[in-house]
């Protein structure tokens, strides 16, 4: 069975990744939230649960379930909360990217990864889509983000090691036409 060709999907907050993302699937390409990973470790990760239940308490806990705005509020408000997070999650999210890229039959497959550079993780792909979009459009889309950016890789620096990158400050229509027009180039090149 032939390997789709692997592409990650990245770029900044609110930059759109998420509609880029149903944009691929709309196009036939299989695709991958890092984001939904998150989430469905969060629900069935028993370990994960451990490790937070004893690191943080019953706090980041309702009625059994992990409470992602408890532990948002309280690792974007400590560095080194967040670090500790972070250690925990990311090779559990790259291997559930892995081994989800490895049962993939399309031709093309997307995994939607925001820390993409950040987690050092652009070696794993054949090719990289970067989204972005102007401060103004952003702080529209999520409100201020200037705080969390501040650990990011800058935009220019991942649009200059994307082998795609589109800003996106127009309508979904035009997005749409971007995912379009990537898939055609890489299935035909």
């Amino acid at each position: 069975m032939k390997r789709p060709l692997a592409v990650a999907l990245t770029g900044g907050i609110a930059a759109g990744k998420s509609e880029a993302l149903q944009a691929f699937a709309r196009h036939g390409a299989a695709v991958i939230s890092s984001d939904e990973v998150v989430h469905e470790l969060y629900r069935s990760d028993a370990e994960l649960q451990r490790m937070l239940r004893d690191r943080w308490g019953e706090q980041v806990f309702v009625d059994g379930a992990v409470d992602r705005s408890e532990i948002g509020r309280i690792v974007f408000a400590d560095r080194a909360e967040l670090t500790w997070l972070e250690v925990k999650l990311h090779p559990r999210v790259r291997a559930a990217v892995s081994d989800w890229l490895a049962r993939q039959t399309a031709d093309v497959a997307v995994a939607e990864i925001p820390l993409l550079f950040e987690t050092g993780g652009e070696s794993r792909f054949d090719k990289i889509v970067v989204l972005t979009a102007p401060a103004e459009v952003r702080a529209e889309r999520r409100g201020d983000v200037a705080d969390r950016e501040g650990r990011l890789v800058p935009e220019s620096e991942k649009v200059r090691r994307a082998d795609f990158s589109y800003v996106n400050d127009g309508s979904l229509e035009e997005l749409d036409a971007f995912v379009a027009g990537v898939l055609e180039e890489l299935r035909d090149p």
